[in-house]
């Protein structure tokens, strides 16, 4: 038997990181170098305060981002995708690429779109070297 229900990956994924909510938060700190919770409530998504803090404490607990205090302003938390959500670089990337081929609405160069499609890990290599220049990435 190919699947079964509790030791399927795909079930463990979506319990990970599967969420709309969830995905977005990665997606603001991987691409938009998001780190500090007001930066999400700013993104323009309509995320409620009470929600952001569940999602980031769930992900948190799945370590797929972790939290410290800002050395500038110990008040402020900043997170950070662990090495566990850097993996999930390639998947965020092929849903790019997937949601510019199949949605008109998509708002993403067909250019860049093409290069995740032919060349996703050196897209990827790209994107993870852009969030340790930024700081995003830890």
């Amino acid at each position: 038997m190919i699947y079964e229900p509790n030791v399927c990956p795909f079930r463990y994924g979506l319990g990970v990181f599967g969420d709309r909510w969830s995905l977005l938060i990665i997606r603001d700190m991987m691409f938009r170098g998001f780190r500090r919770f007001h930066d999400f409530m700013d993104s323009g998504e309509g995320i409620s305060s009470n929600v952001l803090s569940d999602r980031l404490s769930r992900l948190e607990s799945q370590n797929v981002i972790s939290r410290k205090k800002d050395p500038e302003d110990g008040r402020q938390i900043l997170y950070e995708l662990t090495d566990q959500g850097k993996d999930l670089a390639p998947v965020m990337l092929t849903i790019i690429g997937w949601a510019e081929k199949y949605d008109p609405e998509s708002n993403i160069s067909h250019e860049w779109a093409e290069r995740i499609r032919t060349d996703l890990f050196e897209v990827q290599n790209e994107v993870l070297a852009e969030m340790k220049t930024s700081g995003a990435g830890g």
